[in-house]
């Protein structure tokens, strides 16, 4: 749906955004696409953005493993060092300088809460610490033992053959000498260090703390129903909060109870039409 299709919505969501004291952003994996980033919705559109994969018939779920790493590694860093390439060179699109003037105009408080791995919040200028990435950060290694709880900046180069999908360097860890392994929350994850992304969560639960009596608008991006985690946290802040607003914006799944408002649309489409009437 287009959103002039429903101008009464917009219109809503651009008198919140308008009144705002208080930004909450939550995004999934939908944030991306406008900046040219996959979504892996489904097999199909997995294969379709890795088609090396689709002739080894793995899924996204397969994948993303760890067991990887520990069986092998050239195989495991060929997955993650093309998405560390690719986000890397991915430039976020323009609704993310949106938001900002939003908050900017505003002068209003903002906190990023995604489900992405990609790092783009960070490079399109959003303080670093105000963002809580649930998943973990592809720009961030462990030890896949893990041999301590240190975590480090991911620097690495990563070569990988674009057929084979192999890994032509793997990154090793700068205290065992072992394999090293983002520091992800992947499927059937057993080694994965929280402590970074712990103390993400505890700087939001001081921020929400801090926002008293102010409106809150929590704007939510491209977060599907596949892994829930990010629209159940909308909610929660959206209901838990009296002052509380939430506009989802998702393409094909943006229902969600009023006085809540869902823009049927891309993030960047959605982001813009409400731009456009402020």
């Amino acid at each position: 749906m287009n959103p002039k299709h429903d101008l009464s919505l917009i219109e809503r969501a651009a008198a919140l955004v308008r009144t705002a004291d208080c930004f909450v952003i939550t995004a999934g994996a939908g944030m991306g696409v406008d900046s040219g980033l996959p979504d892996f919705r489904g097999n199909q559109g997995f294969w379709q953005a890795y088609p090396p994969y689709a002739r080894l018939g793995l899924s996204f779920v397969e994948c993303a493993n760890p067991e990887h790493f520990q069986r092998d590694p050239v195989f495991g860093w060929g997955f993650y060092g093309h998405r560390t390439n690719l986000y890397r060179d991915t430039v976020p699109h323009q609704g993310f300088q949106l938001i900002r003037q939003w908050v900017e105009q505003n002068a209003a408080t903002c906190f990023v809460i995604t489900s992405n791995v990609d790092g783009q919040f960070q490079k399109a200028g959003f303080d670093d610490e105000r963002i809580l990435e649930v998943h973990g950060s592809i720009h961030w290694l462990q030890c896949l033992s893990p041999c301590s709880d240190t975590i480090w900046p991911n620097r690495e180069q990563i070569p990988v053959d674009p057929v084979t999908m192999r890994a032509g360097h793997v990154p090793r860890c700068p205290r065992c000498h072992g394999v090293s392994r983002p520091n992800i929350l992947m499927f059937g994850d057993w080694s994965w260090l929280p402590d970074r992304t712990h103390c993400q969560e505890q700087r939001l639960q001081q921020f929400l703390a801090e926002q008293h009596n102010k409106q809150i608008v929590v704007l939510e991006m491209g977060a599907g129903t596949a892994i829930p985690t990010i629209r159940t946290m909308s909610e929660r802040l959206g209901w838990r909060h009296a002052a509380a607003t939430v506009i989802r914006i998702n393409t094909r799944e943006p229902e969600i109870a009023a006085p809540h408002i869902g823009l049927a649309c891309g993030a960047l489409e959605g982001l813009t039409a409400i731009n456009n009437l402020l």
